[in-house]
C-alpha cells in the first residue's frame, strides 16, 4: 500500500473515497447538504464503526464521500482511530475502492492520530490469505491511503509499526508443515540481515552443552530439531545505557501436547502457539527502523511438542540451564519449559528487564476472555511501563495476581519444582513458574493465549492470527526513559 500525506483543500483530492469523521452530535464539516439529510434521519448518527457512503459528492473530486463513526467525541483517542481506519479500509475495498484518503480535523492533526491511521489502514487491509493460489484474491485490495492533515514522519512511523504487526501475523499463520523451528530461524535471520540486527541461533548442541534441560525436554519427541534464536538491537550512537531491555516469545511452532496430548478437535490451530516468537520478531523489526536509545535483545526458543518414541513422559525429571529441576506432569504445559531456559539466558546475556509474551495457558482465556492481555509481574514499577505502554497504543492488557502463596501448587516431592500447579488459578501458577527463572530482574509476563488469534473476522480485522503485543514492545522501547 502507497501511503502518502495531503495538506491541501480536501476538494482537491482525486479518490476512490474521502472518508471524514463524525462523531455523535458533531457532524463534520465538509459542506455537503446531504450529510445534514444523514443525520436528521438518523441514517447515520456518528456511532463507533458506522460507515455511510455518498457518491458523486457535490464540489469534491473524490469519487465517494464516506462517512465514519467516531462515536463521542470526549472518548475518541488514537486506540480508536486506529480500529475505524481498519474498518474504512475493509469496508471501502470491498466496495472495490483502491486510492482512499482519510481526513484529519482540528484536534486529530497531530502525528500521533496521523500513525494511528496509516496502522489501522494497514492492519485492516491484510489478509491472511498468502498461500492461496486464487490469481483473483488480489483484486480488491488498498493500493494507496492519503491522510490529509498528517506529517509524512508521522505517517512512516505508522506504516513501519503496522508491517511488522503485519509480519508477525505472517509469521502466526504459516502452516506447521512449512514453518518448523528452524525454518522460523531462517526467516529470522533473513528479517535480521534486512533490518541491520545481529543474529545468532543457538542449535541443539549448543543448548546441550549450556545445560538446557527444560527446553530440549521438550524438543526431544519431535524429528524437527530446536532452535534458540537470538536478534540483538544496539543504539547506533553507541551510547551506553545502564538498561537493556529483554523480549522473550514463546516458539512453539507446532503443538500436539506431547504424551499429554490434546483433543483433535482444534489442534490444527496450534501453528500459532508461536505467536509470542512471531510478536518478538515483528517488534524486533520495528525497533530496528526505528532506533529507541536503549538496547534490546530478543529470544526465541522455538520447538515443537511432538509425541514421538523418544518424547518427554509425564513424570520424567529434567534440569534447567538455572540449575533448578523440575518434575514434569503434563507434557502439555511445554511453553513454560521452554521459556524457562530462555529467560535464564537472556539474563546471562545482560538484559537489566524482561518481557515475555506466550500463548500459555488456556487458563486465561478462562479468566479473561479474548479481549484482555492477562499480565503478571514480579515489579509494580516495571509493569506499570509495559501497561503504560499497552494502553497508548490500544491494546488491551489486566494485571493479574501473583501471591507467594501460588507456590505451593508448584512444589514437588521429587524436584525443585514441578511443572503444573493443578486446576485452580491455572494461569497463574504458570506466571509464577516463569517468576522462578526471572531471579530478581524486573520481570512481566503476558499471556496471549486468548488475543493471539481471532477465531472470527472483525470489521477491522480479518480471521486469523492478530499480532498480539507487538505495539506494546515497540512502544515500551521508544519510550523506555
Amino acid at each position: 500500500m502507497k501511503i502518502a500525506t495531503f495538506s491541501g483543500p480536501l476538494p482537491e483530492l482525486e479518490v476512490d473515497a474521502l472518508v471524514v469523521i463524525g462523531f455523535e452530535g458533531q457532524q463534520p464539516s465538509i459542506g455537503d447538504d446531504r450529510i445534514d439529510d444523514l443525520y436528521g434521519s438518523g441514517e447515520f448518527s456518528g456511532k463507533s464503526l458506522e460507515i455511510s457512503v455518498l457518491h458523486r459528492p457535490a464540489a469534491l473530486k473524490a469519487k465517494r464521500l464516506v462517512l465514519a463513526g467516531g462515536g463521542k467525541a470526549d472518548r475518541f483517542g488514537t486506540p480508536e482511530l486506529r480500529k475505524l481506519a481498519g474498518v474504512v479500509a475493509r469496508s471501502l475495498k470491498a466496495k472495490g475502492a483502491r486510492n482512499i484518503a482519510i481526513s484529519l480535523e482540528g484536534a486529530y492533526q497531530n502525528d500521533e492520530f496521523t500513525a494511528a491511521a496509516v496502522e489501522g489502514a494497514i492492519l485492516g487491509d491484510f489478509e491472511p490469505d498468502q498461500l492461496k493460489t486464487d490469481p483473483k484474491k488480489n483484486e480488491k485490495q488498498i493500493d494507496s491511503l492519503t491522510i490529509a492533515g498528517g506529517s509524512e514522519a508521522a505517517a512512516g512511523r505508522g506504516r513501519i509499526i503496522a508491517e511488522s504487526q503485519n509480519f508477525t501475523r505472517v509469521l502466526a499463520n504459516e502452516p506447521p508443515n512449512v514453518l518448523t523451528p528452524l525454518a522460523l530461524a531462517d526467516r529470522a535471520r533473513q528479517m535480521a540481515a534486512e533490518q541491520g540486527l545481529e543474529c545468532e541461533v543457538l542449535e541443539q548442541d549448543r543448548m546441550r552443552q549450556l545445560g538446557m534441560g527444560t527446553l530440549l525436554g521438550v524438543a526431544q519427541g519431535s524429528a524437527e530439531p530446536p532452535a534458540l534464536i537470538i536478534i540483538r538491537y544496539k543504539p547506533a550512537d553507541g551510547s551506553v545505557s545502564r538498561d537493556h531491555l529483554g523480549l522473550v516469545g514463546k516458539g512453539v511452532t507446532f503443538d500436539t501436547g506431547g504424551i499429554s496430548i490434546k483433543p483433535a478437535d482444534g489442534m490444527e490451530k496450534m501453528k500459532y502457539d508461536m505467536a509470542g516468537g512471531a510478536a518478538v520478531l515483528g517488534a524486533m523489526r520495528a525497533i530496528a527502523q526505528l532506533k529507541p536509545a536503549i538496547p534490546v535483545t530478543a529470544l526465541i526458543p522455538a520447538v515443537e511438542n511432538m509425541p514421538g518414541s523418544k518424547a518427554q513422559r509425564p513424570g520424567d525429571i529434567v534440569t534447567s540451564l538455572a540449575g533448578k529441576t523440575v518434575e514434569v506432569l503434563n507434557t502439555d504445559a511445554e511453553g513454560r519449559l521452554i521459556l524457562a531456559d530462555a529467560l535464564t539466558y537472556a539474563a546471562r546475556l545482560g538484559c537489566t528487564h524482561l518481557v515475555d509474551a506466550a500463548t500459555l495457558t488456556g487458563a486465561i482465556v478462562v479468566a479473561l476472555g479474548t479481549i484482555n492481555i492477562g499480565v503478571f509481574t514480579n515489579n509494580d514499577a516495571f509493569v506499570k511501563k509495559v501497561l503504560a505502554s499497552a494502553k497508548s497504543e490500544g491494546e488491551k492488557m489486566w494485571q493479574m495476581p501473583l501471591d507467594d502463596e501460588y507456590k505451593e501448587q508448584l512444589k514437588s516431592a521429587f524436584a525443585d519444582l514441578q511443572n503444573i500447579g493443578g486446576r485452580n488459578g491455572g494461569a497463574i501458577t504458570a506466571a509464577y513458574f516463569l517468576k522462578e527463572f526471572a531471579g530478581d530482574l524486573p520481570w512481566a509476563h503476558l499471556d496471549i493465549a486468548g488475543t493471539a488469534w481471532l477465531d472470527d473476522a472483525k470489521a477491522w480485522m480479518a480471521k486469523g492470527p492478530s499480532g498480539a503485543a507487538v505495539r506494546t514492545f515497540i512502544h515500551l522501547a521508544l519510550n523506555w526513559s
